[in-house]
């Protein structure tokens, strides 16, 4: 998937923190985060620190990859 901006990376969290059947409340606990971290990321929060993006992408088993155009 192509993410362009902080709303498409916060609705593709959400859709997949949802197939895994978490509520916000246990993923957030799984990613060492706070709940309202992760509701702002999924609403597209652009202020959002990036370590903690970062962290919450890799304790749901996702990958973050760059490519060059």
């Amino acid at each position: 998937m192509i993410i362009k901006d902080t709303q498409s990376l916060g609705g593709f969290i959400r859709r997949h923190r949802k197939s895994m059947g978490l509520s916000q409340l246990n993923a957030a606990g799984l990613c060492g985060v706070g709940e309202r971290f992760l509701s702002e990321l999924e609403r597209g929060k652009p202020t959002a620190e990036l370590g903690k993006v970062l962290q919450v992408l890799n304790r749901l088993g996702l990958r973050f990859v760059l490519e060059d155009k």
